[in-house]
C-alpha cells in the first residue's frame, strides 16, 4: 500500500497556503519553522509532487498546490467533524470550542459573559481569536473556528446565523460640538462630512456610512482608524465626529476621555450581533448555550424610546 500522508502534514500545508508566510505558518502551527519545512517535504515526497514554490521573498503555491489544497481542507474538516462528533458524544459541554469574534465587540462583549459562562460550564473551555469578520469566516468554514460572533449585516451564506441582539450607534464628539445642540441627534450631509471612520476590512466601517446613506466619506487629511480606541482618540483631537456601538459606550469606551455620546433620533441606526457556525456543526449544544449566555446579558437593553435625549459623558461610565 502506497504511504499516505499524515493529517499533521496537511495542516502544515494549509497553514503555509493560508498564511504564505513560514515564520507565520509555523506560529499558527505551534512549532518551529524547521519542523514546518520539514513535515512539507515529506508531505511533498509522499505525494510526489512540488506543493510550494518559495524563494527569500515570496511563497506561493503551484497550480498542483492548489488542487491539493481543495482535498486537504476537506480531508481535515472531515476529521475534525470525527472529534467534534466523539466529543460531543462523550458528554454535553465539554471539550474545547474555538470562538472568534471582532475587534469591535470583544472587548466590551467577552468580559460580561464569560466569568458566568465559565462558571456554568466548567467542564468547556473557549479558545478565543480576535480577527476582522471576513477572516473568522473563512476559518468558520474551512473548521479553523468552531464558531464566530460578528456584527450584521454581512454576507452569511451557508453559515448557521443567529442573530442575538441589535447594538444601536450613538454619536460621540466634543460636548460643545453642533451636532449637539439640539434635543435631537441626528446626521445631516453637513455633519456627515465630518465623520471620521475605521480603516477598510472593519465591517463597522460600512455599517457608519450605512447609518449616514453614504457610500463614501473623505476622511479628515487621509486618516482612517486602526481600532475603535483610535477613533475615539481622532475625534478627542478635534478632527471629527464618530458613530460608535452602545455596546462600547456602556462599555466604557470614553472612560479617561471628555468626550460626550448621545443616542441617535428614532429610529437610530444600528447593527445587528449575530453568532455565526457551520450548519453541520456538532457542537449545537455549544452554540445554543453561548447564545443563550450573550442574550440573556445584553437581550434586555432599554428600548432606544426610552433613552433619546439622554447624554452619556465618560465620568458618568466610571461611576
Amino acid at each position: 500500500m502506497a504511504a499516505l500522508p499524515s493529517l499533521k502534514q496537511l495542516r502544515y500545508f494549509l497553514a503555509i497556503a493560508t498564511e504564505l508566510n513560514f515564520t507565520r505558518a509555523a506560529e499558527v502551527c505551534f512549532v518551529g519553522q524547521s519542523t514546518l519545512s520539514a513535515g512539507l517535504k515529506e508531505l511533498e515526497d509522499t505525494l510526489g509532487v512540488r506543493l510550494v514554490e518559495r524563494d527569500r521573498q515570496n511563497v506561493s503555491i503551484t497550480p498542483i498546490g492548489l488542487e491539493v489544497l481543495v482535498r486537504a481542507k476537506g480531508i481535515l474538516a472531515s476529521a475534525d467533524d470525527l472529534v467534534d462528533y466523539v466529543g460531543s458524544a462523550s458528554g454535553p459541554m465539554t471539550g474545547t470550542i474555538r470562538l472568534g469574534v471582532i475587534p469591535t465587540i470583544a472587548p466590551f462583549l467577552l468580559p460580561a459573559i464569560l466569568p458566568t459562562f465559565r462558571t456554568q460550564y466548567p467542564n468547556l473551555k473557549l479558545a478565543l481569536r480576535e480577527d476582522l469578520t471576513q477572516h473568522l469566516i473563512t476559518r468558520v468554514l474551512d473548521h479553523q473556528l468552531d464558531f464566530a460572533i460578528i456584527a450584521l449585516p454581512y454576507p452569511t451564506e451557508g453559515l448557521l446565523v443567529k442573530p442575538l441582539f441589535n447594538d444601536e450607534f450613538w454619536l460621540a464628539a466634543r460636548a460643545d460640538d453642533p451636532a449637539f445642540k439640539g434635543r435631537d441627534v441626528q446626521l445631516p450631509a453637513k455633519l456627515a462630512d465630518r465623520l471620521l471612520l475605521l480603516e477598510e476590512g472593519h465591517c463597522l466601517r460600512d455599517h457608519s456610512l450605512q447609518a449616514c446613506k453614504r457610500t463614501e466619506i473623505a476622511s479628515a487629511e487621509g486618516m482612517e482608524a486602526t481600532s475603535l480606541l483610535t477613533l475615539i482618540q481622532m475625534v478627542e483631537s478635534g478632527l471629527g465626529i464618530a458613530l460608535i456601538p452602545e455596546m462600547a459606550v456602556k462599555g466604557g469606551l470614553l472612560n479617561g476621555t471628555q468626550l460626550v455620546a448621545r443616542p441617535l433620533t428614532a429610529p437610530a441606526p444600528k447593527r445587528v450581533i449575530a453568532l455565526v457556525g457551520r450548519t453541520s456543526t456538532a457542537r449545537i449544544d455549544a452554540y445554543t448555550a453561548l447564545a443563550k449566555a450573550v442574550q440573556n446579558h445584553f437581550g434586555a437593553s432599554t428600548p432606544v424610546s426610552k433613552r433619546i435625549g439622554r447624554t452619556v459623558r465618560s465620568s458618568a461610565l466610571s461611576k
